[in-house]
């Protein structure tokens, strides 16, 4: 494969001559180390830090630092173990109970309970409360306090992951606080029972941190080394990186791969890649959400966008780092992601052409494509592909939060994203989430939904992996939605700062320290 193929143009030109490293040399601050406070970017803002009222990662990562769950899962062995609850066991296939910690305190001094759970699961198990993604949820059907220290845990269905789903997508509110100030009061002044605290939070610039000194013993995230955090939200990654380079920030991440290079070359600072659980992808609107002439209605269009981009030229060339194309519209470590069940398609400019003549569009389209993806020059690429055999692509870069709100509204003919799962290893975290008639659901398709009913709604692995396999299938044969490469994430950093990093991409600010 060349780096030089037309269609790809700009965008590996682009990345390729991206901004470079200054010519000066900047002597390391010590400033922040000595404030013993940590300075970090995001490029997301985040209109609501509430874990269970965003679906950007940004926003997970972010109260992450804050709230624990009941369980934890260890992000070296992903083995779950106890947080909130020392104890668990499962009563039955749909039942779990727990025996609750004692002695755990939120943030403002008040003493976690077994209500605090109770109200937390039946609040965010309740569809009137309109979470950002009902599907981590929707298997709930309520809790119940059955004593002083314990309480039990009901499901619609088996639920396999579902302990994975309690420590990575189900924090526990304290109910007394939350019930006092709303919903709209708690997320201007969050409180958890996490190793920080929040003593900022602003929507249009980011939060702070600080270190919660009553964190209980025995924590799974342990007591920080570090005692303040700063979280700031940075539009774009040009002006993110100046800031690392200017030592204006201590930590960014997703930052364009070809400046790795450039950033070790600075004695004061370190960059680094893991790959994450993360797909990017096209979401195409084949159910005309955005409108009942949209060419995504159509199969055969589809079919030409899925062979007109070269997504392993992108894996590789920009994305890099051990990227790989997933032929499943999953991960492929998460269970029931089986790409043998997937129909392949293969980068064929000339038959994307044929199909768009056999569809009635010999001369090709005009449609809005929108897209978050940073660096930018991935957005470009797809563009360039998709107007190599005609398909005139208007990108339309965006901020997260309000494409994810269009999207949601249905209002997007093809948009760029990517998904990460919540770091959760089971195809019921993403699968469902775009073919289970939700909002982010541009299919539609009632076989697709049963499907993934089907394979969501037993704990027996045959039944589900038949259910997911021919969900698979069905997906990629009608090219709904298209699975473009895996994320490496590229982390840099003061080199000062001692930072682990985990295939999970959920960065544990709790773990970092300054040498």
């Amino acid at each position: 494969m060349t780096i030089g193929r037309r269609a790809l143009g700009q965008g590996v030109a682009a990345a390729a001559g991206g901004l470079a490293a200054p010519g000066i040399f900047v002597r390391p601050a010590q400033a922040q180390r000595s404030a013993n406070t940590l300075r970090i970017a995001f490029r997301d803002a985040v209109p609501n830090v509430d874990p269970y009222f965003n679906s950007q990662r940004t926003g997970l990562i972010i109260g992450h630092q804050a709230w624990d769950g009941l369980v934890h899962r260890d992000p070296e062995t992903f083995r779950i173990v106890p947080a909130l609850a020392t104890e668990w066991r499962w009563a039955d296939s749909k039942t779990l109970d727990f025996t609750l910690r004692q002695g755990v305190k939120f943030h403002d001094g008040s003493v976690f309970g077994p209500d605090d759970v109770v109200y937390t699961i039946n609040t965010v198990a309740d569809p009137n409360t309109r979470v950002a993604t009902p599907s981590n949820y929707a298997w709930i059907q309520g809790a119940e306090k059955t004593g002083a220290n314990s309480v039990r845990l009901h499901m619609k269905r088996p639920t396999p992951a579902a302990l994975e789903y309690l420590a990575l997508v189900m924090p526990i509110w304290p109910k007394a606080y939350r019930e006092r100030v709303g919903p709209e009061g708690f997320s201007r002044a969050p409180i958890g029972t996490g190793p920080y605290r929040f003593t900022k939070v602003d929507v249009a610039t980011g939060v702070e941190y600080e270190r919660f000194d009553d964190y209980y013993q025995s924590g799974p995230k342990g007591r920080p080394a570090i005692q303040k955090l700063t979280a700031r939200y940075i539009g774009d990654a040009a002006t993110e990186l100046t800031e690392l380079l200017g030592q204006r920030v201590d930590w960014i991440w997703n930052m364009n791969p070809d400046q790795i290079a450039n950033v070790n070359r600075m004695p004061y600072l370190q960059a680094t890649r893991q790959e994450s659980m993360r797909v990017g992808f096209l979401n195409l609107d084949a159910a005309g959400r955005s409108g009942a002439g949209n060419p995504m209605t159509n199969l055969k269009v589809r079919q030409a966008v899925w062979h007109a981009i070269d997504r392993k030229a992108i894996a590789e060339r920009l994305v890099g780092g051990g990227s790989r194309v997933p032929d499943a519209p999953c991960f492929p470590s998460q269970f029931g992601c089986n790409t043998e069940a997937a129909v392949r398609y293969d980068y064929d400019p000339a038959k994307a052409r044929a199909l768009l003549a056999e569809a009635g569009f010999a001369n090709g389209f005009d449609i809005e494509l929108t897209s978050y993806v940073q660096p930018r020059q991935w957005s470009e690429a797809v563009q360039n592909y998709l107007r190599a055999v005609g398909i005139r692509a208007n990108l339309n870069l965006m901020q997260v939060a309000a494409q994810i709100q269009r999207s949601m509204r249905g209002e997007l003919a093809m948009e760029m994203g990517s998904w990460g799962s919540y770091s959760i290893n089971d195809v019921s975290a993403i699968m469902p989430n775009y073919f289970a008639g939700g909002a982010n659901d541009y299919a539609r398709d009632p076989e697709m939904i049963r499907l993934i009913e089907e394979g969501g709604s037993t704990a027996d692995e045959e039944v589900r992996k038949r259910a997911y396999d021919a969900a698979i299938r069905r997906a990629t044969e009608q090219a709904y939605w298209l699975p473009l490469h895996t994320y490496v994430s590229a982390f840099g950093f003061q080199k000062q700062l001692e930072f682990p990093t985990f295939p999970d991409e959920l960065p544990r600010f709790y773990l970092a320290k300054w040498k």
